[in-house]
């Protein structure tokens, strides 16, 4: 590439989005670490990949469901590295404890849909701009395993009604911005432990049994979908979770 791609992941100073930030990083992207409240754990991955890979980072303090946020973490980025081409929105909050639709109330749907559904939109009308002006674009964002075929999740509706919004979102994406060189695309991540999503694949290895997921599982594919040679891939849905059905799993575990 002529120059070096900067990369804005969002919610990426915990979890899986460290190790999404730390593949790119090795790659030779600048990175932007989004966080909403983990400030040293931000400004610590930032200082880490800047002076072990010699790139660009910039840490921010923005919370993504907020448009008003969001712009103001764009036009920071701006004035300090530039557009940015390569958008990766893994942030999303997720209600853990079980519930029906019947069982949630107006507060924690604002909070599902605002986080997962509108902040997506809002990043996307900051960064498809500078994308199509430079007729170059990666956006990835994160959904749910089974999303692809908007499987109903038994207690985490909201949430999987959030993520299927936007996969869809994701696929007509795809095919408005590929004349501008855009590509869009989702990972689906399979049942990752909270243990292991800052974890790398060796860390997680052992020869007696299937080893356990990883946040290096996610940031590979990631990775892959940011390259210049991926440039045909687009409108995916991509699964990644060894070949398990989380879902199918979790119902028939309540049986």
């Amino acid at each position: 590439m002529s120059k070096s791609r900067l990369a804005l992941i969002t919610g990426s100073a915990k979890g899986i989005g460290v190790q999404i930030a730390t593949l790119l990083a090795k790659k030779g992207y600048n990175i932007v670490i989004n966080y909403r409240s983990s400030k040293k754990e931000a400004l610590m991955l930032a200082n880490y990949l800047k002076e072990t890979y010699q790139v660009a980072t910039l840490a921010i303090q923005a919370d993504v469901s907020l448009k008003e946020d969001v712009g103001r973490m764009f036009k920071m980025i701006k004035e300090k590295l530039g557009d940015v081409d390569i958008l990766i929105h893994n942030a999303g909050p997720f209600i853990r404890e079980d519930k029906t639709i019947h069982d949630y109330n107006y507060q924690e749907w604002d909070y599902l849909i605002k986080g997962n559904l509108n902040s997506y939109f809002y990043l996307l009308k900051e960064v498809l701009p500078g994308m199509r002006k430079s007729k170059w674009g990666r956006i990835v964002v994160l959904g749910f395993n089974g999303g692809s075929n908007n499987a109903p999740w038994k207690y985490r509706g909201v949430f999987a009604a959030a993520k299927s919004a936007v996969i869809s979102l994701t696929k007509t994406l795809a095919l408005e911005e590929r004349d501008y060189g855009i590509t869009a695309n989702v990972v689906s991540p399979g049942d990752i432990k909270s243990e292991f999503k800052e974890l790398t694949i060796k860390e997680v290895e052992n020869p007696f049994k299937m080893r356990n997921a990883t946040g290096e599982d996610i940031g590979r594919v990631i990775a892959f979908l940011c390259e210049e040679d991926s440039d045909y891939l687009s409108g995916a849905v991509i699964d990644v979770s060894g070949g398990l059905d989380i879902l199918m799993k979790k119902t028939s575990s309540e049986r």
